[in-house]
Order: structure tokens, then C-alpha cells, then sequence
């Protein structure tokens, strides 16, 4: 009878979280996740940038992702650096491309504190982050992954980097591409278990 009661009283409990659920309505930061990631595979089915071949696209559904995780949301320290001239970042076909080194994040994950270099390229309004982790080659792309993040206002001491929205370069999906290749700096030594898995085609 006690267990009987137990049961009920955890599908009552089940019942009111879900009903607390739908009241307070879904967490607006999980909808843009998700209506970012919709966006995505629709432009990879048909849009005009999409990296897929043509050969791909009829089979193609949709990109692998980690469920979105506030955890890996984190906003971390961020030193600006000088305006040096722009450094030549290595490109998946052994070319090389200039990036302006514009800053450095530091933060936490894991437990561990992790530092990121973050460029820039003189026709981009935002930052890019190219950089790997100990997910590569098993749950991830073995080459690294990308993530963007805003340029912090002059005097800011903070940046935000949202791994939820990490992607693969286009060289993930098929040949033919030159990639900017994750310098050695911006080795993690965890794994980051979050923004997209390694493709299927």
C-alpha cells in the first residue's frame, strides 16, 4: 500500500512539474538554439551556400547535435590584445590566411581553467574561435570545430562564448574546401560535449 501510494504520489509530482512546464512556457535561449539549428538544416537541404553536394542533399535530413546545455553558456574573462599585424592562420590545404589575433578568453570547464585565442578578419563584424578538444575523432570532427562570438565593447572584461552554437567547417561535410585549421594555442584539455557532433552523411 505505501509503495502503491509512493507511485502515486511521484505521478502527481510528474503531472504538476509538467503542468508548472507549460505555464511558465519553454526557455526562450533553448528556442533560439533549436530554431537556429532548424535554420541550419533547411539551408543545408536547399540553400545556395549549402556545402553539400548534390549527390548528398537527397539523402540528407539533418546535422548531429549535443542537446543544448546552459552549462557550456559561459561567460569568461577576456583580455583584449595590441593590434599586431594580422598572424597566418594554416589552412586545411596547406595555403595560409591572415587573422588579427584580438583577444584571449579564460574560463572554466570542467573544473579546468581553459584559455582560447580570438581572431578576427578585417571584413568580419564578429570574432572566430577555431579551436579543439578531446571530443575530436570520436563524437566530433577530428579537425576541431568553430565557434563565433561578438566583438566586447572597448573596456569590456567579459566575453560570452556559447559552445551550444560550435559547428564544423565546411571541410566536415565534403572535399574541396580550405579550412582554417585550430592553431595549437587553442587546444582544450577537456572535451566539449556540446554545439554539433561529427557528420554522417
Amino acid at each position: 500500500m505505501k509503495t502503491k501510494l509512493l507511485i502515486i504520489g511521484g505521478a502527481v509530482a510528474v503531472v504538476g512539474f509538467s503542468v508548472l512546464d507549460i505555464a511558465q512556457g519553454p526557455d526562450p535561449y533553448f528556442a533560439r538554439v533549436q530554431a537556429a539549428r532548424k535554420a541550419k538544416n533547411s539551408a543545408f537541404r536547399g540553400g545556395n551556400e549549402s556545402p553539400l553536394t548534390e549527390a548528398q542533399r537527397p539523402q540528407f535530413d539533418s546535422l548531429n547535435y549535443f542537446a543544448p546545455d546552459k552549462k557550456y553558456l559561459v561567460t569568461a574573462q577576456y583580455a583584449p590584445l595590441a593590434r599586431l599585424a594580422p598572424v597566418a592562420m594554416q589552412m586545411t590545404d596547406r595555403r595560409a590566411e591572415p587573422y588579427t589575433p584580438w583577444g584571449r578568453a579564460t574560463f572554466e570547464l570542467n573544473g579546468q581553467r581553459q584559455q582560447l585565442t580570438l581572431f578576427r578578419k578585417t571584413t568580419d563584424s564578429t570574432l572566430f574561435v577555431p579551436f579543439t578538444d578531446a571530443s575530436n575523432g570520436r563524437e566530433t570532427y577530428g579537425g576541431g570545430r568553430y565557434l563565433d562570438a561578438a566583438v566586447p565593447a572597448e573596456g569590456a572584461t567579459t566575453v560570452v562564448l556559447d559552445f551550444n552554437q560550435v559547428y564544423n567547417p565546411y571541410c566536415a561535410y565534403t572535399n574541396g574546401y580550405s579550412c582554417p585549421v585550430p592553431p595549437p594555442e587553442n587546444r582544450l584539455s577537456v572535451a566539449v560535449p556540446a554545439g554539433e557532433k561529427s557528420f554522417h552523411d
